[in-house]
């Protein structure tokens, strides 16, 4: 495990709860998903996988195996969130901050990939 991946870990746990919590039941995201052409279930398993993506890279500091798999989620939710993007033809800059949390998820799922072998 090193400070890198520890840093980024935290940094994403704590967002993904944040960014989990707020799909359960914020007015901003059942609107933005209405936007984005995806029904109500599909917000709420959003915010689910998001929250345990969460639980994951957290308990993962500890549990170098939760940390890939929460790499791994992260990663899959932001390609999900990238493809939405393109395909409501949004503009690049509202992909920035999907394709950030997508590389910072790569990095620990890299970091600590060798605790599945």
């Amino acid at each position: 495990m090193t400070v890198l991946s520890i840093i980024l870990q935290v940094l994403l746990g704590l967002g993904f709860l944040m960014f989990g919590f707020m799909k359960l039941g914020s007015k901003q995201m059942v609107e933005g998903f209405k936007h984005y052409g995806y029904p109500g279930w599909f917000r709420v398993f959003t915010g689910l996988v998001e929250l345990i993506s969460a639980v994951f890279v957290i308990v993962g500091i500890w549990n170098e195996t939760l940390a890939t798999w929460g790499g791994l989620l992260i990663v899959v939710t932001m390609i999900g969130a990238i493809i939405t993007h393109i395909k409501i033809k949004d503009t690049v800059k509202s992909m920035v901050m999907p394709i950030i949390l997508l590389i910072c998820g790569l990095i620990i799922f890299l970091i600590n990939f060798e605790s599945l072998l």
